[in-house]
């Protein structure tokens, strides 16, 4: 667990560059070998290679933001530890008991609150949507965000470190499984049942987050999930749907010009709003109302 500690503390930007490229290029390959869906076969006019393009064009925009606005989450940390602010900083725990705590409260406040937050204030859910109107999720879509949904979740993610009491390795880290979690959970695969089962145990699975990807209310309010499935479990937004049922996208913006042009995605939070259109439920075993409820 030391060296885990050690290597975190002073990773090379160029290691969490790998991370980020491997992750990438890893389940790109496992979804070409086994794709949950063939959008070549099923989708006339799409291509891969121009799909993966716009959203490595946000992935950059992404990484920049990011990269302009670290100085602060570091700043954060280090204040956090100086003065003894935040969970961690308050008990004494073992280094792999504050990972797991530290990991559960940044995936919690950074990722699970920010997502849900995002999905019911509407200035928020004008940027996230880019990141909802990709109709063919696959791997890249992990990181098509908005340059300022991005500075939304880093606002988010400098409040879990402060709420946390995190350290600076303990912040990298969760970056890292954050970064690879979100890539897994968004590759163009579903996973057996079996394996579905046994991994969703412990972390979000492309199976629980592809339902969030459906492309209408009020399944696309549901596993907001990143790294940890209990969340959604425990404040009752987890839903089942079957791979097959799934069409991605958003309903707001069903036309191909709308979701596969740089400069309109980037002008959507700006334009006018449009209110979502919603369907029945297609799960036979949850009404339409129950699920409404359970999502609030």
């Amino acid at each position: 667990m030391e060296r885990l500690v050690t290597y975190f503390e002073h990773i090379p930007s160029a290691h969490r560059g790998l991370i980020l490229v491997g992750g990438i290029a890893c389940f790109w390959l496992i979804e070409n070998a086994v794709p949950l869906f063939r959008f070549d076969r099923t989708t006339p006019g799409y291509r891969k290679f121009q799909h993966a393009g716009i959203n490595i064009f946000f992935t950059l925009t992404t990484i920049i933001v990011n990269f302009v606005l670290a100085f602060i989450l570091l700043q954060t940390s280090d204040w956090t530890v100086r003065h003894q602010i935040g969970l961690l900083q308050a008990v004494t725990l073992p280094p792999w008991a504050e990972a797991i705590v530290g990991l559960l409260v940044l995936d919690l406040v950074g990722a699970w609150l920010a997502h849900w937050t995002e999905h019911k204030v509407k200035f928020l859910w004008r940027f996230h949507l880019i990141h909802h109107t990709d109709a063919y999720v696959d791997t890249t879509t992990a990181n098509r965000h908005h340059p300022g949904e991005s500075v939304i979740r880093f606002a988010f993610t400098t409040l879990a470190v402060l709420v946390a009491g995190a350290p600076m390795w303990l912040v990298f880290l969760y970056q890292a499984l954050s970064v690879l979690l979100s890539q897994f959970n968004h590759a163009n695969i579903e996973l057996p049942r079996w394996a579905d089962r046994l991994l969703g145990l412990v972390i979000v699975t492309p199976n629980m987050h592809h339902v969030h990807h459906h492309y209408v209310l009020p399944v696309t309010n549901t596993n907001y999930g990143n790294i940890f499935p209990y969340w959604d479990r425990l404040f009752g937004t987890y839903f089942e749907m079957a791979g097959k049922d799934l069409h991605y996208g958003i309903d707001t913006h069903t036309e191909p010009g709308e979701h596969s042009h740089i400069g309109h995605l980037l002008k959507i939070p700006f334009g006018q709003y449009r209110p979502p259109v919603g369907e029945k439920v297609p799960d036979r075993n949850l009404s339409k109302q129950e699920l409404h409820t359970k999502t609030g």
